[in-house]
């Protein structure tokens, strides 16, 4: 009898899907922007990263963001020339970012997570409110019960 080890699978991370030199570009913007520590911007811009991504290849036009990484798609989407051309090479179409009415509740974005986690991202709790240790006022601060 063989017996295999399986290597544990390590999330890939949304900030992979850019170059590095754009990542922390739009992640200082995000920082200067929104009154955020960089390296916390990179944690929003990463996810953010990881969320449009997911959303563009199963054109998933319901999902929603956290208001935690919601600046994280801002701060892409006005780097204009940059973020037409990642759309174009990901999914071949623009993924525009229209303001909505959706509100975010616990369900929806628990559904989210869920689908970012299946496509093998990494998911930062805290930044999409999902955490066992997020109670306001230090979480997202989205929906009822955050």
């Amino acid at each position: 009898m063989t017996t295999t080890l399986e290597s544990p699978v390590v999330p890939r991370h949304g900030r992979d899907l850019v170059s590095p030199e754009l990542f922390e570009k739009v992640s200082e913007f995000c920082a200067e922007e929104y009154g955020h520590e960089l390296p916390t911007a990179r944690r929003i811009v990463d996810q953010a990263l990881a969320f449009l991504k997911v959303m563009g290849d199963s054109r998933a036009f319901d999902m929603t963001p956290s208001a935690a990484v919601d600046p994280g798609w801002h701060s892409f989407v006005l780097h204009t020339k940059a973020y037409a051309t990642w759309c174009d090479e990901q999914f071949g179409f623009f993924l525009g970012h229209e303001p909505g009415t959706t509100v975010r509740t616990r369900p929806l974005i628990g559904s989210v997570v869920n689908r970012v986690r299946a496509a093998g991202f990494h998911v930062d709790e805290r930044l999409w409110g999902t955490a066992k240790t997020c109670n306001p006022p230090a979480c997202c601060g989205d929906g009822d019960g955050c």
